[in-house]
Formats: C-alpha cells, sequence, structure tokens
C-alpha cells in the first residue's frame, strides 16, 4: 500500500484504476511513519481508509459487551494462576499445567487494574482487534492491497475470532504474536534480510511462550522455507544461513519452554484422553467452528481450494501457494495423528486462520484488472459484515457460556446453613467461586470426581448436626474426571435431580 516499491505482492494484483492517491501514499517500511505521510495516508488511500474502518469495527465488536457472559472453568483457571507470583506461574507449567505461562504473566499484571470478567478479558480483546491490520499486511504481501482488505474484513467479522477475543484465555493472543511472525516471515522470504528472519524467530518464540501447539505451524514455516530455498541451498550451503537465524532466535527464546515442553508431551500421552475430539471430526468441527456453519464453511473452502489454484498459477506467487497448503493442511494431518494422544480442540487450530483467510482473499484475484478492486474490497467487506449480523445478534444477547453468575444468586436462595454444597468435579469451584461464597452463605463447600469421594462426603454429612442437605453441582465435565462414571451412577441413587441453568445440574440429597 503506498509509494511504489516494486516489492513483490504488494501491488501487482491491484487494478490500474486502483492506483494514483493509493500508490502515492501509503506505508510500506518504518522510513513512511512520519507525520505528513500518516495524514495523507488516511486523507487520501482508500485502501488504508477501509482498514481504518475494519479495525475500528473490531475494537467495537470484540469490547461490546465484554463482561455479559459469566467467567467459565478455563476463565477461572486464568484467574488462579495469574494470582500466583511470577515464580509460581512457571512452577505451575513446569509441574504440569498445560500452557504456557506468557498469558498467565499478562493476566498477572492485569490483576493490578481489578479481577473482573471486562478486566481478565480486555487483553484478549484488544489483540484480537489488534490482529486485524496484521491480517491486512499478511494478505497485502500474498495478493495484494485488495487482498488484504478480505483477510482483514474475514479476521473483523470472524465469529470464531470474536468468541475467544472475549474469552480469558490465550488463544488471540497467541494469534498476534504468531500473525505478526508470519508477517516478518514473508518480509523475509522476500528480502532474505537477517534482521526480519530474526524478528520472525523472535515472534514465533512469543506465540510458543503463549500456547504449545503453535510449535506445529512455526515448524511448517520453517519447512516451507527450506522448500523454496532448496535450491539456492543446495548451490550455496551457506544462503541457509538467514533461515538458521531465525530458528535459532526462535529456539534461545524458547530454549526453558522447549525443555518443559518435552517433559509435558511425555506425561500428556501417557494415558489416552478422556475429553476432545479425535479422527476426522478435528477437520469437521474445526471447519465448521472457523467458518460458523455448513453453508459457510462450503462457500469460504471452495473460495480457499480457488485463491490457493490463483496462487499455484501465478509463478511469481506460487511459493504463496505452497505456503498456504501446508498450512492448511498439515496442521489437520498432524491433529489427526495426535488426537488418539492428547485432548484436542477446534480453539487449539486458530493460527490456521492467517492462510485460510488469505487463501479466500486470493480468490478474488481472479477478477479481472480492468475492475476496481478497491470497490471489489468495499463490497466484500459489506457482505461479509452483513452475513454476520444474525450471528452478532445472537451472540449478544444470549450467554455462549455458562451462567455462574446467575447460577450461584439461584443456589444462595435454596441453601440454608449448615447445607454441603458438593462440586462435581471438584476444579467447577474455580467458576462457581467466583460468584458464590460459602462463608458468605454459612454452607459446606466440598469438591468430588468418583463414587468413593461421594460416599465419604455423605458419611460426614450424615454425622453432622441435624443432618444438613446437600447439594450436588455438576457439569458434563464430570464424564472426563470419572470416565468410569461411577460418580453419576452414585448420584442417581442417592440424590433427586431438581433442577439447572444451562450446563449446570443440581441434584439434592434423597
Amino acid at each position: 500500500m503506498g509509494k511504489k516499491s516494486g516489492k513483490k505482492g504488494a501491488s501487482t494484483t491491484d487494478s490500474a484504476s486502483s492506483v494514483n492517491a493509493d500508490e502515492k501514499y501509503g506505508i510500506n517500511s518504518f522510513s513512511d511513519l512520519k507525520a505528513e505521510n500518516l495524514k495523507n495516508v488516511i486523507c487520501n488511500n482508500r485502501y488504508a481508509q477501509m482498514l481504518i474502518v475494519l479495525t475500528v469495527a473490531a475494537f467495537a465488536l470484540r469490547f461490546y459487551n465484554l463482561g455479559f457472559n459469566s467467567i467459565w472453568l478455563d476463565e477461572g483457571s486464568t484467574l488462579g494462576f495469574a494470582r500466583q507470583s511470577l515464580l509460581g506461574i512457571w512452577e505451575s507449567t513446569a509441574g504440569g499445567e498445560f500452557n504456557p505461562p506468557l498469558f498467565y504473566y499478562i493476566e498477572h499484571f492485569m490483576l493490578i487494574f481489578g479481577d473482573s470478567e471486562f478486566i481478565l478479558r480486555f487483553v484478549p480483546a484488544l489483540l484480537g482487534a489488534l490482529t486485524v491490520p496484521v491480517f491486512y499486511f499478511i494478505g497485502r504481501e500474498v495478493c495484494g492491497r485488495m487482498g488484504g482488505i478480505i483477510a482483514a474484513a474475514l479476521l473483523a467479522f470472524s465469529s470464531f475470532h470474536l468468541f475467544y477475543s472475549q474469552d480469558a484465555r490465550a488463544y488471540t493472543t497467541m494469534l498476534f504474536f504468531f500473525s505478526i511472525a508470519v508477517l516478518f516471515y514473508l518480509i523475509a522470504l522476500r528480502s532474505d534480510s537477517l534482521k526480519h528472519w530474526i524478528i520472525f524467530g523472535v515472534f514465533a518464540s512469543l506465540s510458543f511462550w503463549t500456547h504449545f501447539y503453535v510449535f506445529v505451524a512455526v515448524g511448517i514455516l520453517i519447512l516451507h522455507a527450506l522448500i523454496v530455498k532448496r535450491e539456492a541451498i543446495l548451490k550455496d550451503i551457506k544462503s541457509v544461513k538467514t533461515i538458521a537465524a531465525g530458528l535459532i532466535a526462535f529456539i534461545i527464546v524458547s530454549l526453558p519452554l522447549i525443555y518443559v515442553t518435552i517433559g509435558l508431551f511425555f506425561k500428556r500421552t501417557a494415558s489416552a484422553p478422556t475429553w476432545g475430539l479425535s479422527g476426522l471430526d478435528v477437520f469437521t468441527q474445526t471447519i465448521l467452528q472457523i467458518t460458523n456453519g455448513l453453508y459457510l464453511a462450503a462457500v469460504f473452502g471452495i473460495l480457499a481450494v480457488i485463491g490457493c489454484i490463483f496462487l499455484l498459477l501465478k509463478e511469481d506467487k506460487r511459493d504463496y501457494g505452497y505456503l498456504m497448503i501446508l498450512s492448511i493442511i498439515l496442521p489437520f494431518i498432524v491433529t489427526y495423528v495426535l488426537s488418539s494422544m492428547i485432548p484436542m480442540s477446534p480453539r487449539y487450530m486458530i493460527y490456521i486462520l492467517p492462510f485460510f483467510f488469505v487463501s479466500i482473499a486470493a480468490a478474488f484475484c481472479f477478477i479481472p484488472q480492468n475492475i476496481d478492486y478497491r470497490k471489489v474490497a468495499a463490497a466484500a467487506t459489506v457482505i461479509l459484515f452483513l452475513i454476520s449480523i444474525p450471528y452478532f445478534m445472537g451472540y449478544y444477547t444470549t450467554y455462549s457460556k455458562n451462567d455462574w453468575r446467575g447460577f450461584s444468586g439461584q443456589l444462595s436462595k435454596i441453601t440454608n446453613e449448615g447445607d454441603y454444597i458438593v462440586v462435581m468435579p471438584g476444579y467447577m469451584a474455580q467458576p462457581l467461586d467466583y460468584y458464590y461464597s460459602n462463608s458468605t452463605d454459612g454452607t459446606i463447600q466440598v469438591g468430588a470426581s468418583s463414587a468413593a469421594n461421594l460416599e465419604q462426603i455423605n458419611a460426614n454429612r450424615l454425622n453432622s448436626t441435624g443432618e444438613p442437605v446437600a447439594y450436588y453441582i455438576i457439569t458434563w465435565d464430570i464424564s472426563a474426571a470419572n470416565p468410569s462414571g461411577d460418580a453419576m451412577d452414585w448420584i442417581s441413587k442417592n440424590a433427586q435431580y431438581i433442577g439447572q441453568n444451562m450446563g449446570i445440574y443440581v441434584f439434592r440429597s434423597l
């Protein structure tokens, strides 16, 4: 976008009618970040104006009703780790926590401002919105400014990305760092600059420090670089030094975490997963969640294939086509294999969004160049917004997470002093305790995950003065914590179902 630089991918697919001010004013390097140039870009560059609108929209969508949903299990876990000391967070990771510590460190410092739902979700929302312009630059690098706008619009109005931007977990933070890594990877691939390769390695490491599973995507980028540079490397082995510099930067910054990751991998694969997706469900459910439904999955899937074909047909873009294909297909193959050993969820694969959305954007490059690409980008943006409206209307008015806030109020109304609150499984106390205080309510709260636990709790209750009532608070997570099912068998014989709030079920002792 901006002053003609002749760089590969910057404007080669833009129509001739999109030049003039768009070409004259733009940001192609840090030297362009001058007040006068920025003013001209904002006032005269149509692509810049569209990007600003999309970024503002992304902020509005991600911060609107940010505290609407209750804290759920994983967010309660985030708060628990964030409340530890910095050393304690690291020790938790080294001791078996299956998430890296960087996001917990960030949340630790956010607690200075409080621990409300808004504060806990602030960073995911902020970085989620800031990822939109990064997607633009990734798209621009691959298939021009029109492609960049469409890729940015796909992310701005993505229901999948919006949901995790309003979730106090690491997914959009990881995607932010990884997207910057992808951008610098593309620049490094074109320039072969040592500086750009090192920046790529550092941001790839930051994404790894945020979520372990991005390691797969980073490995694919290195593999792609070796494939693209294979002829030069075979002619002169020294030509691999820039790629090696990026890899070394990644390893150096990630070194403590790599050691921990190896141990965690063997620990996590020691037994079969009790929850998560496996087999072909990994592919189908991930695509359905990313695209928000079967029909859009079909449309976006077809466009992604067309986009990859376009890139492969263009000699100067073929390497990008290989990148899109490798970075979309290989993660599913790896995940399919690992799903029998490690719990898998579509959210773990959020890192495929840059490649999937840019592939979709590339499909529009088949449009004849005598058509104004700015109008195509604007029309695509409007269409994406319109088809997203039904989702937004439901998302902002209906709880998408268990309503622990409302449930805690209901629980307080039915309990009496001395009653037992049995949380099943026990770790579900994390979201419950965010809203409910058994000390204030005068109840006795305990956790249980098996029939043996329940039998012991029941014995203690019956030995208490007055034989207080026990309320069993159960979610479907009990099936993962108690795969044998003996806990629910015990409940069916010793308690009576009295109601539920969304996915939270309440039983009362007989």
